[in-house]
């Protein structure tokens, strides 16, 4: 498990944390697909936070390690984006611990189901997934006709008092 103090906290998806840990996921990203990245495409950016959604960073010991976000599909469901842990900071449950935080915030948003997209060839990820309770689903939205994509889906509870994430 983490050794250190590990907190998370929402950030601006713009902010130099945030895109120093997007950029090495599209690096790593890149590597696992070098047949669907052009060597000369753009790298990615991260959007302002939509209302309903959040943006979280993980900080070990004060450094950012690790990331996620929830971005909402619709007034129920809210898709998982952006999860990522540096490869020095893996195989210590930050991923199992972020997750966990996700569906809090979802919950506490309202949405009653998360959805998550990740790569064919990404098998701890998909193995993650399935062990933290995601079942597999057909490609949703912007993946449906992308042949690497993996989708799953898992049922969110709904606390008590929890707001409408579009009220």
């Amino acid at each position: 498990m983490t050794q250190g103090r590990l907190v998370f906290l929402p950030v601006d998806p713009c902010c130099e944390h945030a895109l120093g840990l997007l950029h090495e996921a599209a690096v790593e990203a890149r590597d696992l697909y070098p047949d669907l990245h052009s060597p000369n495409a753009p790298w990615p950016t991260n959007q302002p936070t939509p209302p309903g959604g959040v943006y979280l960073l993980a900080y070990l010991d004060e450094e950012p390690v690790a990331c996620g976000a929830l971005r909402p599909l619709d007034r129920y469901a809210v898709e998982i984006r952006r999860m990522y842990v540096l490869k020095s900071a893996r195989r210590q449950g930050l991923a199992r611990a972020l997750l966990g935080e996700l569906e809090q915030a979802a919950a506490g948003l309202g949405y009653t189901v998360m959805r998550l997209e990740t790569g064919s060839r990404q098998a701890p990820a998909i193995s993650l997934y399935s062990g933290c309770g995601f079942v597999s689903i057909p490609p949703f939205g912007e993946y449906k006709s992308d042949p690497v994509s993996r989708c799953f889906e898992k049922p969110v509870a709904r606390n008590s008092g929890a707001r409408s994430p579009m009220d």
